[in-house]
């Protein structure tokens, strides 16, 4: 069942569950971090030494969900740098999806023929340390100017193929009423737009900011839909219950997308506490993803046969809308990662068969300390397959 979130001490409640308070409280110093958890060496390193390489930020809120004492801590190991994330890795890559390749006009992932990604914002509440857009997420260079916004509007107005946009970043809750009032007012003019889809983690790190306002303004846009992103159990607390009551009031589908994540979430019972939870706060488990291969992310990243188990345990045990579906992003679209779709391992990657029928195989090597439950079956890598680079 959902937990309560404990305001310290020293504040004041009011400000606590104020959205705004948090946002200017977040902590991104060790002096800061220190009064909700004790950091480790590896931590106190990992946050000294990444500095520059990609940014810390974390809610009060959601530093109160961390363990004071425990550095393995999933909710601790999401958001607070560590050493690892400097280990060398399989690759440096900054955008495995190609999204740049893939964005007409200034942050708008064009992938899909009948629908688009809009990163209207580079800003979020806390950055996480797997994030798919550690290149653009607190960089001025990719924070969008009111004309840049419209230019990427006037994109989607001039292509009636899209009818689906998904509000993405960063993170669009960043955006306040107004500001939010402006876009979703532009896009509803557009008569080919059919759907429009939130991309927010705010009901689970600033649940605070799913204000009754705010579900009043996005009711008037209908239909909206909101996906969000619940990684592991200590984070359904009693607040997110009440923010999802509230989406749900104002008639906003809330669906969720979990990344499957080393340690923090990667076996059976984690995952099934996890989505069982979910459905009791009315919240539709909808993927769970493979990590991304994003440089300095293998010490999060499992392997491919470890999240086909999991799901094979999940099928029978539960609830059927209680299951997600375990997919991979890749350039060529979403897969899923099952027998229908997975060809096999080629060494140290997967070859698996995208929806329009090209072949991608993902590194995904088995590390030397992981026990998996089973091999995928051996194949020869393709000649006609596509892949990143990793030499």
């Amino acid at each position: 069942m959902p937990h309560a979130v404990l305001c310290p001490p020293a504040v004041d409640r009011d400000e606590w569950t104020d959205w705004r308070w948090q946002m200017r409280n977040r902590i991104h110093s060790l002096e800061a971090l220190r009064a909700y958890i004790d950091p480790t060496d590896a931590e106190v390193e990992g946050i000294e030494r990444t500095e520059g390489v990609f940014r810390w930020n974390i809610t009060p809120y959601y530093a109160q969900l961390m363990d004071h004492d425990d550095p393995s801590c999933p909710i601790r190991r999401q958001v607070v740098p560590t050493i690892d994330e400097l280990e060398p890795d399989l690759v440096g890559v900054e955008d495995p999806l190609t999204e740049v390749a893939h964005s007409p006009v200034k942050n708008l992932i064009h992938n899909y023929h009948d629908r688009v990604a809009f990163c209207v914002t580079a800003e979020c509440a806390i950055y996480c340390r797997y994030c798919l857009r550690k290149r653009m997420v607190g960089d001025a260079d990719f924070f969008m100017r009111t004309g840049e916004l419209q230019e990427a509007i006037d994109y989607i107005d001039a292509h009636q193929e899209i009818r689906d946009v998904l509000l993405t970043g960063g993170d669009p809750l960043t955006f306040n009423e107004a500001h939010l009032e402006w876009l979703l007012s532009r896009l509803r003019a557009i008569d080919h737009v059919e759907i429009i889809r939130f991309g927010s983690r705010m009901p689970v790190k600033l649940p605070y900011r799913i204000t009754y306002e705010l579900c009043d303004l996005l009711a008037r846009f209908h239909p909206i839909w909101i996906n969000t992103h619940f990684n592991h159990p200590k984070e359904l607390t009693e607040d997110a219950a009440a923010a999802i009551a509230r989406l749900a009031s104002a008639g906003v589908p809330v669906g969720n997308q979990t990344v499957l994540l080393r340690g923090i979430n990667d076996d059976v019972a984690t995952m099934k506490a996890l989505n069982q939870g979910l459905v009791r706060m009315r919240v539709r488990p909808y993927y769970l993803y493979q990590a991304q291969l994003i440089g300095g992310t293998a010490h999060l990243r499992t392997p491919i046969e470890t999240g086909m188990h999991i799901m094979r345990e999940l099928r029978g045990r539960t609830t059927g809308f209680a299951i997600p579906d375990y997919v991979l992003d890749t350039p060529h679209g979403k897969v899923p990662l099952h027998r229908s779709y997975v060809r096999g391992r080629a060494g140290d990657r997967v070859v698996m068969e995208t929806y329009d029928g090209r072949l991608w195989a993902e590194p995904n090597p088995i590390p030397d300390d992981v026990d998996v439950p089973f091999r995928l079956p051996e194949i020869e890598l393709p000649a006609d397959v596509d892949t990143i680079d990793t030499d």
